[in-house]
């Protein structure tokens, strides 16, 4: 079924929204709960609860892209069960990514004034301009939050490329932010 229909029977109240949306994206949704939770039973409590969360949603809100907007409700599950988990010192993995993009956006050098929102379009606006590869690279290590060995297997480079990749990447990042206003 196409995403379309998936929210038209959202619409309806239809429970049938339930089962395609996760037929069509749960594999999806489960690896980004995954990557950053590394445990499977967190995994599938966020994914039941990003169903619960898209149920409430939709209606009233429509989304352009169901498949980013399943996606972000995911992630944004994930991470708030893993700043509870950080206590505990579980996912390792994720917190290192957090605190390197932190490095780049850290809360004290924002601009005043400056928004989410706009320092989501001054990334995203960046990203646009990065090449594939970098971009890529940067997407499924920071949004996705996908290791090292894991991005060098997808695309074929070492890991040794990657984490080069990444540290330009972040290096590139930081001065775009402040060209643009948004880091001081």
């Amino acid at each position: 079924m196409d995403d379309l229909g998936i929210i038209e029977l959202y619409f309806a109240r239809d429970e049938q929204a339930l089962k395609e949306t996760d037929a069509k994206y749960g594999r999806l949704c489960h690896s980004i709960a995954y990557n950053i939770l590394n445990n499977n039973e967190d995994s599938e409590e966020c994914v039941n609860d990003t169903y619960i969360g898209v149920w409430n949603a939709i209606p009233p809100t429509r989304p352009n892209n169901l498949m980013a907007f399943v996606c972000r409700i995911t992630r944004n599950l994930s991470l708030k069960r893993i700043e509870s988990m950080a206590r505990q010192k579980r996912s390792q993995a994720t917190l290192v990514s957090l605190d390197e993009l932190s490095e780049v956006l850290s809360d004290e050098r924002i601009a005043e004034g400056v928004s989410d929102e706009d320092i989501g379009k001054a990334i995203s606006d960046f990203l646009k301009n990065e090449k594939e590869d970098a971009r890529n690279v940067f997407i499924r290590k920071y949004y996705f939050f996908d290791s090292i060995a894991g991005i060098s297997k997808r695309y074929g480079f070492t890991e040794s490329k990657v984490k080069n990749m990444l540290y330009h990447t972040r290096n590139k990042l930081k001065e775009h932010l402040i060209r643009e206003g948004v880091e001081i």
